[in-house]
């Protein structure tokens, strides 16, 4: 069966993509978040000129197929835009033979553990020790994920100290038998990531997210070597190839790709597959509650050698607001996979006719 045609309803937030295919089926997937208007622009004018007559079961090597043939172009859009099309086409294949996509891959619909993830540096090392203890309390959290350094800060904190005390005040206000995470966001250079580490240990840290810039892979690789604490990165990564430096040299000790960012749930399990290969934990990047929630739900339900927990943010963004006709919930700290064909979710009919709509389309029959 062939694509005939790909539509996206779009908001410079988020980007819906539509699939059908020549017998009328459709399937829905989604763009990356944040400037979304710009990746829907090369979807239609960069992918669906590949996309259009091709083959609706052959997703992985379409989505290859068109970061080949548009080498001139690598990067972060162009990967963007293929995720919507590869996630529409995962969608769709899952309707056409009446399975969910996590089964698609050899899981099963089940409760995934899920880790609070905290987004923000703007509020009080109080406070936000206060928002955790509120949401173990009534969403059932075993995990959270909370933000020190600054973002890409050179070694600077939001202000001096500040680091220690979010720490010191989360560890004390969920307890010692939560597991605690953070995300430093690129925030260090090796040495004080060595010496952030060190701290961190002391309050029972067991993952450190994003020590160094993310480009400087031989830098993450110095923390890693020097800490007990699991080193995790990879979310801001496109390339494969970047992905398989950076699981050969153990850079990190988790790997952290970004379904919409890295081009869709196929190249997300290829990074999987690197990952499971070198023994290693593969745990995707998952920081907002559109489409990606979904699709990384499926993902780690049926991949070995997913995490503990998977990411879900603790934030309400507005702009993911209604987006589903039935939204996510935790309950005792778990979510449950959708369990319907394809990913299982409704895209909401009144969010896509507020949103700007573009369709591209062949003269398949």
């Amino acid at each position: 069966m062939k694509i005939k045609s790909i539509e996206t309803f779009t908001t410079r937030q988020l980007s819906v993509v539509r699939v059908t295919s020549q017998d009328g089926l459709q399937g829905y997937g989604q763009i990356a978040p944040y400037h979304a208007n710009i990746s829907a622009l090369v979807l239609h004018q960069q992918v669906a000129p590949h996309a259009l007559g091709a083959d609706c079961s052959e997703i992985e090597a379409l989505s290859a197929a068109i970061i080949r043939e548009e080498h001139k172009f690598p990067g972060s859009h162009l990967c963007r835009a293929v995720g919507g099309l590869d996630t529409a086409l995962w969608d769709l294949k899952g309707k056409r033979e009446g399975k969910s996509v996590c089964e698609l891959l050899g899981g099963r619909p089940r409760k995934v553990e899920v880790y609070g993830s905290s987004m923000r540096r703007d509020i009080s090392p109080g406070e936000e020790a206060e928002r955790l203890r509120r949401l173990q309390e009534t969403e059932g959290f075993r995990a959270f994920k909370i933000r020190i350094a600054s973002n890409f800060g050179h070694d600077k904190d939001v202000y001096p100290g500040r680091s220690e005390q979010v720490v010191r005040a989360a560890r004390a206000a969920v307890g010692d038998d939560t597991s605690l995470f953070v995300d430093a966001n690129s925030g260090f250079t090796p040495g004080k990531a060595i010496e952030t580490g060190d701290m961190l240990a002391q309050y029972g840290v067991c993952h450190f997210e994003e020590p160094c810039p993310y480009t400087e892979l031989e830098w993450t690789k110095q923390v890693a070597d020097a800490l007990d604490i699991a080193v995790a990165g990879g979310e801001q990564d496109t390339d494969l190839t970047q992905f398989r430096r950076m699981i050969a040299m153990r850079a990190v000790d988790v790997v952290q790709p970004d379904i919409c960012y890295v081009g869709g749930l196929s190249r997300a399990l290829e990074v999987a597959r690197m990952a499971e290969s070198a023994g290693m934990i593969c745990m995707p990047h998952a920081a907002n509650l559109s489409m990606l929630a979904v699709f990384t739900l499926h993902m780690v339900a049926a991949i070995p050698n997913a995490g503990d927990y998977m990411e879900y943010t603790i934030e309400q963004d507005d702009w993911t607001k209604g987006l589903f006709t039935e939204p996510l919930a935790v309950s005792d700290g778990r979510v449950q996979v959708p369990e319907g064909p394809g990913w299982g979710i409704t895209v909401n009919p009144q969010w896509l006719e507020k949103a700007e709509y573009r369709i591209s389309s062949s003269g398949v029959l």
